[in-house]
């Protein structure tokens, strides 16, 4: 029976497994197993990428298999084809589908009627291979997953929302500071929570960023103006200006802090310059394990 990941939830039961597994992939580049000879992968892809497109694809190969890159705008379903017919065609051909949508409702649609594994490469509710990707990287870096204090400061969106779900299910406190009208989604924060208290933790929600970073192991920012909402930057930029990583507020947080960023980022907005490629930056190990993070989860839905 085939396997979607269109959520973090959708791997609850195999986090752990998928972040040793994607430390082993990494630590043995070099040895070449070759898991998914003969095995393709569509990659559907609506919105632009550099790190997700290049990752995913690379990976294939490196597993053995073949990944073929399909932009949306070339497609029939960018003519008029639906969804749901593209994913059955798709299905008579390869043995994966990855799916970068503007919607989780195009999302869903589009794994609801393919009959092989459907992965999410971002939608507007969640990323959640990101937030894999995240925690292999908070994990490299501190040792151990359970217990941090992880902050997330801008918008809560859907890098946000995945990285909730992602800390609560690994035990990190998670704290989500943003202003108030742009609160990571209310469902997926209150899933988290209660995910959370399973392990003793807590998932927060503050809006003030002075508050939210006293004591944390990790900060965490995206971009303030996403991909598909850039009809009023200005008001974004005011709206998000007090919840930039500059060095005062890196400072207030422990001493070992470390950064992280999932890229692209505006030096000088979300984070400063000095913050980004200074010390306590692990932002470029972290776009590796990318690449490291898809390997994982494609060895464990197309094998």
């Amino acid at each position: 029976m085939k396997r979607d990941l269109i959520s973090v939830l959708d791997i609850s039961d195999d986090i752990d497994d998928l972040i040793e597994s994607a430390a082993y992939l990494k630590k043995n580049r070099a040895k070449h197993n070759h898991p998914l000879v003969g095995k393709s992968l569509a990659m559907i892809f609506e919105k632009p990428s550099t790190r997700t497109r290049s990752s995913f694809e690379i990976a294939m190969v490196e597993l053995g298999g073949h990944a073929m890159f399909l932009d949306a705008r070339g497609m029939q379903i960018g003519r008029g084809e639906t969804i749901a017919d593209t994913a059955k065609v798709l299905s008579r051909y390869v043995h994966g589908i990855v799916y970068r949508a503007y919607t989780n409702v195009a999302m869903r649609e589009l794994a609801a009627s393919s009959e092989v594994p459907v992965i999410n490469a971002l939608d507007d509710m969640e990323h959640p291979c990101q937030a894999l990707a995240d925690l292999l990287t908070i994990k490299e870096k501190k040792g151990q997953l359970d217990g941090l204090k992880v902050v997330y400061l801008g918008d809560g969106n859907n890098v946000c929302n995945s990285l909730l779900l992602a800390g609560a299910l690994t035990g990190m406190h998670m704290v989500a500071s943003c202003p108030p009208e742009r609160m990571p989604d209310k469902t997926i924060a209150t899933c988290a929570a209660e995910i959370a208290e399973g392990w003793g933790e807590s998932v927060e929600l503050e809006s003030d960023p002075y508050k939210a970073v006293r004591d944390a192991d990790v900060l965490y920012t995206d971009v303030w103006v996403s991909m598909g909402d850039e009809s009023d930057p200005e008001y974004a930029r005011a709206l998000f200006s007090p919840y930039a990583i500059d060095a005062e507020l890196l400072a207030l947080a422990k001493d070992d802090a470390i950064v992280l960023h999932c890229l692209p980022a505006h030096r000088g907005e979300e984070i400063a310059a000095e913050v980004i490629d200074g010390p306590q930056s692990v932002v470029f190990d972290q776009a590796e394990n990318r690449l490291h993070a898809h390997k994982a989860v494609l060895q464990l839905l197309l094998e």
